[in-house]
């Protein structure tokens, strides 16, 4: 098929046009709007294929966006393409509304207009279900929705706006919420690579609150594979949940990074000795966690990452790679955002 990918310059994006190319006989057409945490890096091992191309699209701009895909006319598109860092969402919370809920949006009624169309897979998270508490269930297709932050929000609207195109207009799609993700050419400004290639400098380690928030993490390779089952076999008006049966504290995570990179990076500072903690972030869950049954049964999909071989292996990417990290760090990436609240208030964690 022609698979168009929204968002293939960003980190899960890259990582789906990577093994699309590399693994699939799908030809691959790269719709990006090139913003701040899109890299050409991730994509070059692809660039020159002649099952790839590349287009620079927001898709915020309807004409634009509604040229492109009537003149490349897709069988199938993946859409990833969003605004994705809950911290950010906080401090401008427009720009999620914009990217997230109008992007997808104008997306949907381009497709409407193409005459062969086969499938979308709208990309989505586990956050748009919340918060759960430590002896809750984990999430799955079923769970009621209850976002809890500007970029969940937006995703979930942006969730129930593809839903409702296929009961009313008949539009084909499959719906997916994944868990979250790590692994290589992740944004500087996400939690592992933060504090990867903050402890590989010997730079203080800000962990937020107390550090005992849990988050299911998914290898980003395991979940492109996921996408691609879904691409090819998920049935139609269905939704995925994806996960990477591998929960963790924060806390955990940050000093399971420290253990590897005082093997890795002998002689430096023991790296546990730079955990700071910070204030927490407004909002901020507690936990979450999916259930992969669905996926797992229907699909055949399973994660091939344990979660301390994942992580080992991202350590190793960014110690090798600092040619692709060490530009956006210079740029500033990876400083803290996502402190400013317009209202005083006290969190569940007791956090004002």
């Amino acid at each position: 098929m022609r698979v168009m990918v929204t968002g293939g310059l960003g980190f899960i994006g890259s990582a789906l046009v990577r093994h699309l190319i590399e693994d699939t006989e799908h030809e691959v057409v790269n719709v990006d709007k090139d913003s701040y945490a899109s890299t050409f890096g991730a994509v070059e091992v692809v660039a020159d294929h002649p099952r790839y191309s590349f287009y620079q699209c927001d898709l915020v701009d309807d004409a634009e966006l509604s040229r492109l895909v009537s003149t490349l006319e897709p069988e199938a598109i993946v859409h990833l393409a969003a605004e994705s860092h809950v911290d950010r969402s906080i401090d401008g919370p427009k720009e999620f509304i914009d990217s997230n809920i109008v992007g997808t949006f104008n997306l949907l009624q381009s497709v409407l207009r193409l005459n062969r169309f086969e499938k979308l897979i709208h990309v989505s998270t586990d956050e748009v279900f919340g918060s759960l508490a430590e002896d809750d269930d984990p999430f799955n297709e079923r769970t009621r929705y209850d976002p809890r932050s500007p970029y969940s929000a937006s995703k979930a609207a942006s969730d129930h706006l593809v839903r409702s195109w296929g009961e009313t207009y008949g539009l084909p799609f499959c719906i997916t919420n994944c868990s979250n993700n790590y692994g290589p050419f992740q944004f500087p400004e996400k939690m592992i690579p933060t504090m990867v290639l903050r402890a590989m400098r010997g730079q203080q380690l800000p962990v937020y609150g107390d550090g005992r928030n849990i988050r299911d993490w998914l290898h980003v390779e395991d979940h492109v594979q996921a996408l691609a089952k879904v691409l090819e076999f998920g049935e139609a008006g269905r939704s995925y949940a994806i996960g990477g049966s591998s929960e963790r504290s924060n806390l955990a995570v940050v000093k399971e990074i420290c253990d590897l990179v005082n093997e890795l990076v002998p002689g430096g500072a023991n790296c546990h000795e730079l955990i700071e903690y910070v204030s927490d972030r407004p909002g901020h869950d507690l936990r979450y966690a999916v259930d992969s049954s669905r996926i797992q049964t229907e699909l055949g999909w399973s994660p091939r990452y344990q979660f301390g071989d994942g992580l080992r292996r991202t350590v190793e990417w960014y110690l090798a790679n600092d040619w692709w990290w060490m530009p956006l760090i210079e740029a500033g990436a990876g400083n803290r955002v996502g402190l400013s609240s317009s209202l005083t208030k006290t969190s569940a964690s007791g956090v004002a």
